[in-house]
């Protein structure tokens, strides 16, 4: 099965990729074959020294996505509950927006088609920050990648971590079987259809605020 990619030039693929909470569509199944051709996309992109060292976990396994989405909340619901950060400008208006979205993630996580584990040979814990910057360079990309890959075919994903946090990592490798001292897990990412295919570029920060030129 080749799915049909959306008519869209490349800034608008770029500009208009990103987290996707509650327009999920959790009731049309995405099929294997859907998923395997946007995977086969993203492994084209760049890791270090060619290495490839990646693996990538795909769970659609009613019990297990229960059982993940059990995991990430022991830590996504407390930090969501927390209060969170002002910044003093645009930022400010969209946090509540944010917050909500990610809370009925956290609410629906287990509905979800169908969940992403991206994951790389090795552990960076205490490694410098050169070793830590190439280690998780080289998955990452490949992360976005797939995230672009969807986006492009009329699915989306949201980039969380949560799961990541204390005894989370160990946990989601003992249900999925995943070598928990040879390979890192890079995030967990839903995936399903997106409710209409309409999505707009977000509100950011101008870039001449973020910039630096020959020094800070």
């Amino acid at each position: 099965m080749t799915s049909q990619p959306l008519d869209l030039t490349l800034d608008q693929l770029l500009t208009t990729t990103r987290s996707v909470r509650k327009r999920l569509d959790l009731e049309k199944p995405v099929p294997r074959e859907v998923i395997m051709e946007c995977l086969e996309l993203a492994l084209q992109a760049p890791t270090g020294s060619n290495a490839q060292g990646w693996q990538f976990v795909f769970v659609d396994d009613p019990e297990k996505k229960k059982a993940i989405a059990e995991v990430y909340r022991t830590a996504a619901t407390p930090y969501l509950d927390a209060p969170k950060p002002t910044y003093g400008d645009s930022r400010d208006e969209r946090t509540p927006l944010v917050v909500d979205s990610a809370k009925y993630l956290n609410d629906h996580l287990h509905e979800v088609p169908a969940m992403f584990i991206p994951c790389l040979e090795g552990r960076p814990d205490g490694a410098p920050a050169g070793m830590s910057a190439g280690f998780w360079g080289s998955i990452l990309p490949a992360a976005w990648s797939f995230m672009l890959a969807l986006r492009s075919r009329g699915l989306g994903s949201a980039w969380t971590t949560l799961h990541l946090i204390g005894d989370g990592e160990k946990q989601v490798a003992e249900i999925l079987g995943i070598p928990f001292d040879q390979y890192s897990q890079g995030g967990l990412f839903p995936i399903a259809y997106t409710k209409g295919t309409d999505f707009k570029p977000a509100k950011r920060l101008p870039a001449e605020q973020l910039s630096h030129w020959n020094s800070w």
